[in-house]
């Protein structure tokens, strides 16, 4: 295994994980609600009136955020190195997944974790072992 050095970017990503750790914060501190962004679409898909407005900022913050950073710092290079329908059929099974383990990796792995909840700390456990075994599968089993 080799660390691409050129793509490596710890400052960046650590200003990434603050950012998210003190959204994640201010929502449950604020609001009393968990930053779990499976939890949070699904109940835009089943509106209620005095829940609605929250959820539709937290979106809109999820979509606005990186459109401000690449007007800062520019687009990165993208390469992507799958099937198109790959793609849309992991999709679609990671979405699968988080209604059957009740939550995402943000729901569970960031604020879950953090609030030592034995089910979100198996839940992550879980999501990690399930992501390494797909790649060693699809990389090295499978071609």
């Amino acid at each position: 295994m080799s660390i691409d050095w050129i793509a490596f970017t710890p400052w960046r990503s650590l200003v990434g994980g603050i950012l998210i750790g003190l959204a994640a914060a201010l929502l449950i501190l604020f609001n009393g609600r968990v930053a779990g962004i499976s939890g949070i679409v699904a109940g835009l898909l089943r509106p209620r009136d005095a829940d609605i407005a929250w959820r539709v900022a937290f979106v809109a913050g999820l979509i606005v955020a990186p459109i401000a950073y690449l007007l800062v710092a520019g687009a990165p290079a993208i390469d992507i190195d799958a099937d198109y329908t790959l793609l849309v059929a992991a999709g679609l099974l990671v979405g699968i997944g988080t209604r059957y383990g009740a939550g995402c990796t943000s729901g569970h792995g960031v604020c879950g974790i953090s609030r030592l909840s034995p089910r979100s700390i198996t839940a992550t456990i879980v999501f990690i072992a399930v992501g390494m075994i797909t790649v060693f599968v699809a990389r090295h089993a499978l071609g």
